[in-house]
């Protein structure tokens, strides 16, 4: 073996190294919850996320970090794009233009009340717009993405973390609560899919909320949670032209790196043509749809051992305010148009 062959196999072995321990804990914990599903029929996701908050003081363990952190993002990516298998166009169309054009319009509206409303609690306009595209679209990951194309000052970074806090913690709340509330208002399995995957912040909550239902809320909340996540490349670009004139290197940056579909809504596309097209067989189907369940619920795992109750305590009360009149708004809206439209 080359010398070149030799130095990636050690940097593979290291990284390995690295991630197990912590992936060992998430693995560990799925395993535990879906046995407790199994035998006492509770849902899953929420066994999973429960469990891994028990063990948060793990994921400050420098040893299970790197493993918690790869569990909770990039296991949560791939089990998000094999989810794919299971969907085709013709789902998406049953959506209906009323409901996709709703969920763009409620994105939009609720990044405008951001704004507005910010200036009711005396915050910057940009805190409101920060925190308005984190609700709207895809919760801490668009925080971080909107982020790199606005304004820096010496609060910018504090504002992120906030905003990232508040909507992850929030997220993890909706998880639980809004399945509860679909049932409580009687929304049907399209519906009740529509509402969670057009309320909740992130991607992998609204995963565990769904199929905490049916498998087929599941499938429709991941569709329209997906309808959302597209929505970060326009407003990033217009995020990044309302502030060129003052962040012009951070733009470019932000240009770089963001205006790129995420790549597991690639995959993801790319497993639902393959299945529109009746190219997958039926094998290959089951076994990737029971990947991705193991994927997810490892995630889930992972999420709930990041969820630190005491960093709740010490954000800005005054945003993480604002981020719940946006959530709250925003789970009004797609409220009525799911019952009305």
């Amino acid at each position: 073996m080359s010398q070149q062959g030799a130095s990636v196999m050690d940097r593979v072995k290291t990284w390995c190294q690295s991630i197990f321990p912590g992936f060992l804990v998430c693995i560990t914990i799925a395993m535990a919850a879906t046995f407790l599903s199994d035998h006492y029929g509770g849902p899953v996701m929420l066994f999973a996320l429960l469990l891994g908050m028990a063990f948060h003081f793990l994921s400050e363990d420098s040893v299970c970090c790197a493993g918690i952190e790869f569990a909770s993002k990039t296991v949560l990516r791939i089990g998000v794009a094999l989810l794919g298998v299971r969907i085709t166009f013709g789902q998406i169309a049953d959506l209906g233009e009323v409901t996709i054009a709703g969920v763009v319009i409620a994105i939009f509206a609720t990044i405008l009340f951001g704004w507005a409303v910010a200036q009711i609690f005396k915050l910057k306009p940009s805190q409101g717009l920060l925190t308005g595209g984190a609700v709207a679209i895809c919760g801490a990951s668009a925080a971080l993405a909107l982020s790199a194309v606005m304004p820096k000052n010496k609060y910018s970074e504090n504002n992120t973390i906030i905003t990232v806090v508040a909507v992850t913690t929030l997220s993890t709340i909706a998880m639980v609560v809004y399945p509860l509330l679909t049932q409580q208002f009687e929304l049907g399995t399209v519906d009740a899919g529509v509402f969670l995957g057009g309320t909740i912040h992130d991607v992998a909550q609204v995963v565990g909320a769904g199929y905490s239902l049916s498998e087929e809320t599941g499938d429709v909340s991941t569709v329209v949670k997906l309808l959302r996540v597209t929505m970060l490349v326009p407003v990033v670009l217009i995020f990044s032209l309302i502030f060129s004139s003052r962040t012009a290197a951070q733009d470019n940056i932000g240009k770089r790196f963001t205006l790129m579909p995420p790549l597991f809504l690639i995959g993801f596309v790319i497993f639902v043509i393959l299945n529109s097209l009746q190219l997958m067989p039926e094998m290959a189907t089951e076994q990737l749809t029971d990947l991705s369940r193991v994927c997810l619920v490892t995630a889930i795992a992972g999420l709930g051992m990041k969820t630190s109750l005491k960093e709740i305590a010490k954000v800005g009360w005054p945003m993480v305010s604002l981020v719940v009149s946006e959530t709250v708004f925003i789970a009004i809206f797609i409220y009525l148009l799911v019952a009305f439209f």
